[in-house]
Order: structure tokens, then sequence, then C-alpha cells
């Protein structure tokens, strides 16, 4: 049987491209994030964007590739014919975790990849934002099916990367004996901090989880019911003044505060204070992306692990509030906190909206007393994309809320961030629960 006709696949092609949905906010969204990233990292120098201070946070450099990468695997070279990859090797070197997706360069050794230079990799993000934009402008309807939800994916595994490039230079800063500034601003204290309150809510029978059309990861969902006897939530996030009387009071000598493995990190690490916060003849201060200042008490307390924020739980008297009656509680909060589009990258003291909850969104991350599992029913996606969140859902603690180094567009109440109880380094802090 004779095929179509040159004519006949035009006329198809003519009569696909008329059927299209317009796909220019897609392509403005891509460009968007593509762009924060550059804007977020344009004052490093090629020496900044190179440094990997510690196993778990990776260069500059490499979070500008990798996200490039996601990209380029995921999309471009199974969906866009044509596609020709930049460079080969970028498929080992800056693959993360994906076991599906092929061999991939050891992750403590990223800081040793002097070569690709950081303007190879620039130009490598705008070799695959040429193609993206050529993917996104005129792939046919059955090959656009299957890149949106890509699409999606990989800008908000961009966002991640945007917040952990922040996270991970700001340590790297913090080892530098000159302390080097991020960003210069000045972050004038607010005075005494609000009054801490307490809002009851009802127990029973609740649903959490994400449900609709709208982006969400596969670890949100699916939606499902709780049960919750009643409970009280502290009305705003722990300050460094509380932080402070706790270390008065010997929070940190007290083994009795701690869980076992907790006490056994204190003394392993020489933990004393929250991470970058340090102690000059009576005078606390703490290492900002905006360089060394003294502690503002009035200020969420930032850079606690999950055994500190436990810990500090304890000697309050109180408890760390589960995921899911956190999640019922923001579920009607309207009090938000600041995210990085505002540009101040460090916690902001709350405001003084007594009656609901403050700061729910943003300013630090609020660690949970609920371990990262899968909901009842999750199912990873199906290829190497399943890896993305599932295989990491034994050994690390949940998250929840954002934090000021994320962006606002980033966050919502179902979103489930997680790191190992040991970790510091993300802008993370704590909300008090208590039962009711």
């Amino acid at each position: 049987m004779d095929g179509p006709t040159g004519a006949q696949r035009q006329r198809d092609l003519e009569s696909d491209a008329a059927a299209r949905p317009d796909r220019a906010p897609v392509l403005t969204r891509y460009q968007d994030v593509r762009a924060a990233s550059l804007r977020l990292t344009a004052a490093l120098t090629p020496e900044d964007a190179q440094i990997q201070s510690m196993p778990d946070a990776s260069p500059t450099k490499w979070h500008l590739a990798h996200t490039t990468w996601f990209f380029e695997t995921f999309i471009l070279q199974p969906l866009s014919g044509p596609y020709r990859p930049f460079d080969p090797a970028f498929s080992y070197l800056f693959n993360s975790y994906y076991d599906a997706a092929g061999p991939r360069h050891g992750r403590t050794e990223r800081g040793l990849i002097t070569r690709p230079t950081l303007s190879e990799v620039l130009a490598y993000r705008a070799h695959v934002d040429g193609a993206m934009a050529a993917l996104i402008e005129g792939a046919l309807e059955g090959v656009w099916e299957k890149a949106e939800p890509l699409v999606a994916l990989g800008l908000h595994h961009e966002q991640q990367h945007q917040e952990l490039i922040l996270m991970d230079i700001k340590h790297a800063f913090s080892c530098n004996p000159l302390e080097p500034v991020f960003r210069a601003q000045t972050l004038e204290p607010a005075g005494a901090a609000s009054a801490l309150g307490w809002i009851a809510y009802e127990g029973g029978l609740r649903r959490i989880g994400h449900e609709g059309e709208a982006f969400a990861f596969d670890n949100e969902g699916p939606r499902h019911r709780v049960w919750l006897e009643p409970f009280a939530l502290a009305d705003r996030p722990a300050t460094a003044g509380e932080a402070l009387d706790f270390i008065a009071d010997g929070g940190y000598t007290r083994p009795e505060l701690w869980l076992s493995d907790g006490w056994a990190a204190v003394q392993r690490h020489g933990w004393t204070a929250p991470l970058y916060w340090r102690e000059d003849k009576g005078a606390w201060s703490m290492f900002t992306l905006s360089g060394r200042r003294p502690i503002d008490p009035a200020e969420p307390v930032c850079h606690l692990s999950f055994y500190e924020a436990d810990a500090f739980a304890r000697w309050s008297g109180a408890r760390l509030p589960t995921e899911a009656e956190w999640e019922v509680a923001a579920e009607d909060a309207v009090a938000g906190g600041g995210f990085v589009d505002e540009g101040r990258l460090h916690p902001a003291p709350a405001g003084w909206a007594l009656g609901q909850p403050r700061q729910v969104l943003g300013e630090v991350w609020e660690w949970t007393a609920s371990p990262y599992r899968p909901y009842p029913g999750f199912k990873p996606a199906e290829g190497a994309v399943g890896e993305y969140n599932g295989k990491f859902m034994s050994g690390q603690m949940v998250l929840r809320g954002g934090a000021c180094v994320t962006p606002s567009d980033h966050i919502r109440p179902t979103y489930r961030n997680f790191f190992p109880p040991d970790a510091r380094w993300a802008f993370s802090g704590v909300r008090l629960a208590r039962d009711a």
C-alpha cells in the first residue's frame, strides 16, 4: 500500500498545528525558570562555582549542568528525533542518582570536575535551551503529550536545585576564613519577638495529600484519610532567641533531652549551637549569605537538624508535629512568609497576626516527627524518572513549608521535603506542637 503523499503529509502537519493549544505559557515559564538559575549565580566566579565543601553538597557548576542534563536525558534524547547531544560525556558527568539512566561520576568527587569549564557548562545550557524551545513550540501532539509532564517536572526539579545552590554555596563560603559575601544586604534587627501563641485543632478523620490537575511531585499523593487526635500548633516558628535560651539552659549537654542517635550525633560532631552560629566573648553571631552578623533573637531559628529540633521541642515541653497535623493546619493558613523571590535570603521575624498560623509557608522548612515513607497506594512513575523520590523513602525525616531560599511558585501545603535526621545545611527550623 502506498504511503501518504507529500501534500497529504503537509496537510496533516498543518491540521495538527491548528489543533495544538497555545504553548506560549509553557515556553515562557521554561525560559523564566532557566533564567532565574543564571541570575542567581551571576555574581559567582568560576572558582566559586567549582567548590564542593562536603560530600552532601555539590558545586554550583554541577547544579547548572545537572539540571540541563535532566531536560536533555528525559525529554530531548527520547522525544526529539533530530536532537544531537552537546557532549556525550556529559551523560556520565552530570547524572545524579538515576541508575536506569546509566553509570555516573561519584557524588563525592563532583568538585574534581574542573573540565568542562563554567563557560562550557553555560554553552551547554544554551544548546539545550534552544532545542527545548523548538520542541515546546513544534512537537506534534503525540510527542507533546509525553513531553509536557516531563517539562513541568524538569522545571520544578530546577527550582529545587536553585535552593540547593544557595544551601551549598553558603556552606562553602562558611568554610572560607574570609567568610565571603554572596549578596550584600543589610538585615536590620526586628526588636522583640512576637509572643508565641497556640492554635487548637479538632481531631477526627481528615484527608491529606495532593489531588487535582496542578503540578505536584509523586510523593505528595495519593490523597488519603488519616485519623488525628486533637492537637495544638504554635502560631509561629521557634525563634533564635528561644534557641539561645535552650543553649543557656545546657540544652546541648543534657542527654535526657535527646534521642539516642541524636545524642550520639552531638558527641560525634561536637554540636554546641545551630550550624553557622559562633560565640565570641559572650556575643553570638551567625554566618549568612550576606556575611556574618549578630543574631537577631526575633527571627526564626535556622539550620537545625531533626535531632536538634526534637531536643528543643522536648526542652520546650512540647513535641514536633506529625506531617498530617502540619498539613491540616496549613490548609487554611493565609499568613505566609518570605521566599527567594523577595531577595532577602535569610529568615525574617514573624509579624503580629495573632489567631492564625504565621509563616507556615516560607522563611524556614519545618521538621516534622514523620519519617519519609510512601502514602497508601503510592506508585512511582515508570522508567528512570520513577527514581526521583521513591528510592529515598528510608532513613529520612519529612520537612514542610518551604524557606526563604525557596521559589514562591514551587511550594504548596502538600509539598514533602526530606533530609537525613542529622542534616543541618538546609534552611530548616521548627514549629512546636502539643496534644490538645
